[in-house]
């Protein structure tokens, strides 16, 4: 929770409802009707959460001591993931 941006709202219950909506889009990938929308809403997740990564980077308490070299890191392997998941789409 120490990680959601202040200026988010109610960090508890977007928490759970991203939680939950990561395992929807995770099972939704196993059917090829819902596997392109799955997708769409996969990259939109991991372009919503490099807010969370940017965030990490600004405040030393949200980096949960986590080195700065890695929370920079992160941000191109979010990239990296959202390249991924559009590859996908091509099957």
């Amino acid at each position: 929770m120490r990680i959601m941006p202040r200026y988010l709202p109610a960090h508890k219950a977007l928490v759970l409802l991203s939680g939950l909506a990561e395992i929807f889009l995770g099972f939704s990938l196993f059917f090829p009707v819902t596997k392109d929308l799955a997708i769409y809403g996969i990259i939109l997740m991991l372009l919503v959460f490099l807010l969370v990564h940017f965030y990490m980077l600004s405040s030393k308490k949200a980096g949960a001591g986590i080195p700065k070299w890695a929370l920079i890191l992160r941000i191109p392997l979010q990239f990296f993931l959202i390249y991924w998941a559009w590859f996908y789409l091509q099957f």
